[in-house]
């Protein structure tokens, strides 16, 4: 299967910090991936620049077999792409916001007007057409830049947090437009989020990316099967360390930046009762205990330390988008 974008030991630098670090992935035609991780862990840098936004400080990177670095506007005319922050017009209609990005895309007026109402439509937007922007909610206004990127199309969509802020609704309806564009248009789709269950319900592959480098990668099952079957997160009094050594059942074990152990186990409720046992025999008293079926937070955790949540924004700072196809 031929690969629309290949990332090869990517680095972009920001002076002193490092916001991507020798990152490397490939995303094959038709396969949504997903780049999962915590704000500032280096996601929307790595679009920008496979976007043609940011130029590398190394690496390479080839969409559709064209260097970004080389060849951007090129690049440019293959890809659509729905920013973080809004960048409709309020003011506009939404067929007026549709109109003027494919004017500028050089699109012919005779085809225009007909692939706006089909877009539309398929955003279920076209009763809706000549409504000003400004009253539109935030998932209507999401679908509707869907559907803008696509008027030229693109060969790859590119989405940054595509459900940041939606009501849960919201969400799922973009979630299935996402679906439909992809199976309808044999459309490679490369998005990133913070949100566990989107990678889930969206990424035929993810990579988990903290603190500019990738973590992890595979399907979401693959990235669960690390971790074996249970996890089960306690908190105790005594050494932690001294007392998993006595669990010989316990696959693999390992504490937490909040002080808990994480055992990880073939069958938690037959582990548990041992558990206890190894804990009264040595004295050790139990505080807290649960345990669940591996997510996409358990890898998280397991590869970093914490839970996978908001931490610091990731700033990036762009070039002015004047002259820029979007």
């Amino acid at each position: 299967m031929r690969e629309m974008i290949v990332v090869e030991n990517l680095v972009k630098k920001f002076k002193d910090v490092t916001a991507v670090n020798d990152v490397s992935f490939t995303v094959k035609k038709g396969e949504i991936f997903g780049l999962l991780g915590p704000n500032g862990a280096g996601k929307t840098t790595t679009i920008h620049i496979i976007a043609t936004l940011l130029k590398p400080t190394s690496g390479k990177v080839l969409v559709s077999g064209i260097d970004v670095s080389e060849k951007p506007q090129l690049v440019r005319e293959k890809i659509g792409i729905v920013f973080q922050d809004p960048s409709l017009d309020n003011q506009l209609t939404a067929y007026d916001n549709m109109y003027v990005h494919g004017k500028l895309y050089g699109i012919d007026k005779s085809v225009l007007g007909r692939k706006i109402n089909d877009l539309l439509e398929l955003v279920e937007l076209r009763d809706f057409k000549d409504k000003q922007v400004r009253f539109f909610s935030g998932g209507m206004r999401r679908r509707l830049e869907i559907a803008r990127s696509l008027l030229h199309e693109p060969e790859v969509l590119i989405l940054d947090e595509p459900t940041i802020g939606l009501d849960p609704q919201s969400r799922n309806k973009v979630w299935e437009y996402l679906r439909k564009i992809g199976k309808e248009y044999d459309m490679t789709i490369l998005l990133t989020t913070h949100y566990m269950d989107e990678a889930e319900e969206l990424a035929n592959r993810i990579a988990i990316m903290d603190h500019g480098k990738i973590v992890a990668m595979g399907s979401s099952e693959e990235l669960k099967s690390m971790l074996g079957r249970d996890v089960i997160l306690l908190r105790l009094t005594g050494d932690p360390q001294g007392f998993c050594r006595k669990l010989s059942f316990v696959k693999d074990c390992k504490l937490t930046n909040d002080g808990r152990m994480e055992l990880l186990v073939d069958n938690a409720s037959r582990c548990i009762p041992e558990i206890f046992e190894v804990a009264n025999h040595n004295g050790v008293k139990i505080l807290e205990i649960n345990y669940r079926r591996p997510t996409l937070n358990d890898v998280f955790l397991h590869l970093t330390g914490r839970e996978l949540r908001d931490q610091l924004e990731e700033t990036v700072p762009l070039p002015p988008r004047r002259g820029f196809r979007w």
